[in-house]
C-alpha cells in the first residue's frame, strides 16, 4: 500500500480569491469525502476556471482524477500545482505514486526523492520509494528507506512488514523475523505478517512455529493453505 498525502477537506486561505471559486473548491472537497470524484472533478475544474493561478484547486483534482484511475490527468494536474508552488513536496510525493501506477518507476523514484529533498521528515516518500526500490531488487536501498520511514513513525505496521520482506530477501530471516513480529505488536490483526513471519521461521526450520504463523494468518482471513501443507504436516 502506497502513501497518497490528501488535504484537509476545509481550507480557508489568507489570500484573496472570489467567493465563488472558495465556494466550488469547498464543493470539491465535500463531494472527495462522500467519494464522487466525479463531481469532485466538476467542482475543481469550476473553481480553477475562475481563478486558475490556485494550486490547492490541481492537486485536489488530481487526487479525484487518480482515485478514478485517470493516472495521465493526475499527473498532469500536479505538475501544474508544482508549477505554481515548486517546493510542494506533497505534489512530489503523489505525483510519483501516479507515474509508479503507469510502471514509470525511474520517474516515481525522482519524484519520491525530490519529495524527500523538500521536505526530509515526510515519512511517506520514503515509504514509496522504499517499495520502488524492492520492484527494482535494491534490498539494501528498500532497508534503508523503511528505516527512515520508522524512525519518523515507529508505530507504521506497514513500514516494518516491508523492511521485513526485504530483509527476507538478503537471507536476514532472524531480523525478517523481529520486523515481523514488531508489526504484530502494532496491529495484532496483521495476517500478512503472520505469514510472512512463518515463511521467514520455515527457512530457518522452525517448523512448529511455521505452522502456528500459518494457522493465525489463516484465522484472519488470509489463504494459508498452501503454506500450512507445507509446514504442518
Amino acid at each position: 500500500m502506497k502513501k497518497l498525502l490528501l488535504l484537509s477537506a476545509l481550507l480557508i486561505f489568507a489570500f484573496g480569491f472570489g467567493q465563488t471559486s472558495e465556494y466550488y473548491y469547498n464543493l470539491g472537497n465535500s463531494k472527495m469525502n462522500t467519494k464522487d470524484y466525479y463531481g469532485a472533478i466538476t467542482a475543481f475544474t469550476k473553481a480553477i476556471e475562475i481563478n486558475p493561478n490556485i494550486y490547492q484547486f490541481y492537486y485536489n483534482r488530481a487526487i479525484s482524477k487518480d482515485n478514478i484511475k485517470d493516472y495521465y490527468g493526475a499527473i498532469s494536474d500536479y505538475t501544474k500545482a508544482i508549477e505554481l508552488n515548486q517546493n510542494y513536496a506533497a505534489a512530489f510525493n503523489n505525483r510519483g505514486l501516479s507515474k509508479s501506477k503507469l510502471k514509470d518507476k525511474n520517474g516515481a523514484m525522482l519524484d519520491f526523492s525530490k519529495a524527500i529533498k523538500l521536505q526530509p521528515n515526510l515519512s511517506e516518500p520514503y515509504y514509496n520509494r522504499g517499495l520502488i526500490r524492492y520492484d527494482l531488487k535494491d534490498f539494501y536501498g528498500a532497508i534503508a528507506d523503511f528505516t527512515k520511514m520508522i524512525e519518523i513513525n515507529p508505530n507504521d505496521s506497514f513500514a516494518f512488514v516491508n523492511r521485513g520482506v526485504s530483509k527476507d530477501e538478503l537471507k536476514d530471516f532472524y531480523g525478517a523475523i523481529s520486523d515481523f513480529t514488531r508489526a504484530i505488536e502494532i496491529n495484532p490483526n496483521y495476517g500478512e505478517a503472520f505469514s510472512y513471519r512463518g515463511v521467514s521461521k520455515a527457512k530457518l526450520g522452525d517448523y512448529n512455529g511455521a505452522c502456528k504463523d500459518a494457522y493465525k494468518s489463516q484465522k484472519l482471513g488470509l489463504d494459508a493453505y498452501t503454506l500450512i501443507n507445507l509446514v504442518c504436516n
